[in-house]
């Protein structure tokens, strides 16, 4: 099998030599009283200078990002092995993204300070996890700095941009990577292959009592024994620790302009998201979301403290972790299918003792209708119901291979970045495969992140024999990138390929016909076929739409000919079973 290599990394680590001088490394946020965050350069010159003085630290620049400027990421080992390969022989990564969203700017600053508290002994050194973090991932959005954008937010002064230096939501990105930014995070990410990933946010949907909450990735479709574990043990530790440290958290609270108390449901992350794709790797996924109402200092600290928890769960449980995700790929390869689309399951839910504030629809004083108004002079602790199960509604059989054709280099590409191992054929060769047409779907009306995405996918599937020239690829699903290699290539994934219109040039007819020629030789195919003609005045009787529009019936018949080209609907990558 040939492993493509990915020809994005620029790998610059910073000098071995240690300026081992003492400093206090005093982050923008503290002498302002939490009242500011760091800039991006601010940040970057923090992390150099702390790994010019301590040995654990190292800072490497990895790729480009659509700002220009490179992406970096800062790695703390107290052993000062900063080889990814020899680090997982023995110990647990954690890798934290900060700054996706810059002005939802807490991880950034609480990062900072974690790293220095880490290295200069205020926090106990971990002995088997590894730090990596990512300063800040939107480069782009950092530089562009401004007071406003975050409307409903209480701090900092300043902060940065959610689009990115193209205008891209990069918390979208992770499948479809049409940024620089998500090129260098899918060469990190399977660099570093991490054993738990934490992404910090900011965010409100309603208001509350608590400064931080949590967003797991969700345990059904994590699955099996790491699904589980999530669900049964890092979940509800996260939760103890941090209420001992008198710092309450819940899940994230997914509603919008209504009440908590009615009940929510726990967030699917689709692959698009970042803890969507890193489930996609089997590692543990959370995304810190803290409520922008609450003081900026205040958020900053929560955030502190649960990264420092979060350390303590992987030093405490780093053996089962590694035990857990060296199972799940063989636990997902003995399934015959595997789920792709989900729905809540309404036969299971949790109870929540959730602390929230009382809320009221009042006449609004700007549009006169009925608006939401929270109490906070009326707090209350409440059972809540969080619907946080979900059941698959569609899953695929699980083949043994894709095949796919040089041409579509595109995904070719994507699947490079993600160290999918592949084997191009030697020869042309004839091969027995499954193979999609694209009967229906529905398209978004409006631009979605640079795309209008497909949904509502049917499909016809048939069995065929397909020539396959030299050079194309034959992928193996029986690789560490099976789950990505699934969610992608399978049209009906919720993020797939197809889905963000990777293989669009497929739904364009490209050849038709001309009426008054195609007239006489549709008439000598339904002399010529007897049940085409019955079926063609079946179709006339019973659809009156039809039967109306001469154009329609002569292109019907067209596509039930030798004549209608076969690339037109049909799905280009094909499976061996």
């Amino acid at each position: 099998m040939k492993k493509i290599i990915p020809l994005l990394l620029i790998l610059m680590s910073c000098s071995s030599e240690k300026n081992n001088q003492s400093t206090d490394f005093i982050t923008v946020f503290e002498t302002s009283n939490g009242q500011q965050t760091a800039t991006y350069e601010e940040t970057i010159s923090f992390y150099k200078s702390l790994a010019e003085t301590y040995d654990e630290i190292d800072i490497a620049a990895i790729g480009k990002t659509d700002s220009g400027k490179p992406l970096h990421i800062v790695t703390l080992n107290p052993n000062t092995e900063f080889d990814y390969t020899k680090i997982k022989e023995n110990k647990r990564i954690i890798l934290i993204n900060n700054g996706i969203h810059p002005g939802e700017s807490d991880g950034i600053d609480a990062t900072m300070m974690l790293y220095r508290d880490i290295v200069q002994g205020a926090i106990d050194m971990p002995k088997k996890t590894v730090l990596v973090t990512i300063p800040i991932y939107n480069v782009g959005g950092s530089l562009n700095r401004n007071s406003t954008t975050r409307t409903n937010q209480n701090g900092p002064d300043s902060y940065g941009f959610r689009g990115n230096a193209r205008n891209f939501d990069l918390n979208r990105d992770f499948i479809k990577t049409d940024t620089k930014n998500a090129k260098a995070f899918s060469v990190i990410f399977n660099l570093v292959q991490p054993d738990v990933f934490i992404d910090n946010h900011v965010s409100n949907g309603a208001d509350y009592q608590y400064t931080l909450t949590h967003l797991f990735t969700q345990h059904n479709k994590l699955g099996g024994q790491l699904g589980t574990f999530l669900h049964t043990q890092m979940m509800p530790q996260l939760e103890e620790k941090l209420a001992q440290k008198d710092w309450d958290i819940t899940p994230y609270v997914n509603v919008f302009n209504r009440t908590p108390e009615k009940g929510f449901t726990q967030f699917m992350d689709s692959p698009r998201y970042s803890t969507g794709y890193t489930t996609l790797w089997n590692t543990f996924g959370m995304m810190v979301e803290t409520h922008m109402l609450k003081p900026y200092k205040q958020r900053v600290e929560g955030t502190y403290e649960l990264m420092k928890s979060i350390i303590e769960i992987t030093e405490a449980e780093g053996e089962t972790i590694t035990e857990l995700r060296k199972n799940a790929l063989s636990e997902l390869l003995a399934k015959k299918t595997y789920p792709l689309q989900w729905t809540i399951d309404t036969t299971q839910s949790s109870i929540l003792q959730f602390k929230g504030y009382e809320g009221n629809m009042i006449e609004s004083k700007v549009t006169g209708v009925q608006r939401l108004k929270y109490d906070r002079t009326q707090p209350f602790t409440k059972d809540v119901t969080y619907r946080n199960y979900m059941k698959p509604t569609l899953e695929v059989d699980i083949p043994k291979s894709y095949v796919i054709p040089q041409g579509w280099w595109n995904v070719i590409n994507r699947l490079e970045l993600n160290n999918i191992v592949m084997h191009q054929f030697d020869h042309d060769t004839i091969l027995n495969v499954t193979s999609y047409k694209i009967k229906n779907y529905d398209t978004r009306k409006q631009a979605y992140e640079g795309h209008y995405p497909h949904y509502n996918i049917e499909l016809e599937t048939q069995e065929e024999q397909v020539k396959f020239l030299k050079g194309d690829y034959l992928i193996n699903t029986n690789q560490r990138g099976f789950r990505y290699l699934i969610e992608t290539l399978e049209p009906q994934g919720v993020d797939s390929f197809f889905s963000w219109n990777f293989f669009d040039t497929i739904l364009q007819q490209k050849e038709g016909f001309s009426p008054y020629v195609w007239e006489d030789k549709a008439l000598e195919l339904l002399t010529r076929h007897p049940k085409l003609k019955i079926d063609f005045n079946l179709k006339k009787t019973y659809d009156e739409d039809f039967s109306n529009n001469w154009y329609a019936q002569l292109d019907w018949i067209h596509k039930q000919s030798v004549y209608y080209e076969k690339a037109h609907l049909q799905y280009p990558v094909y499976r061996l079973e």
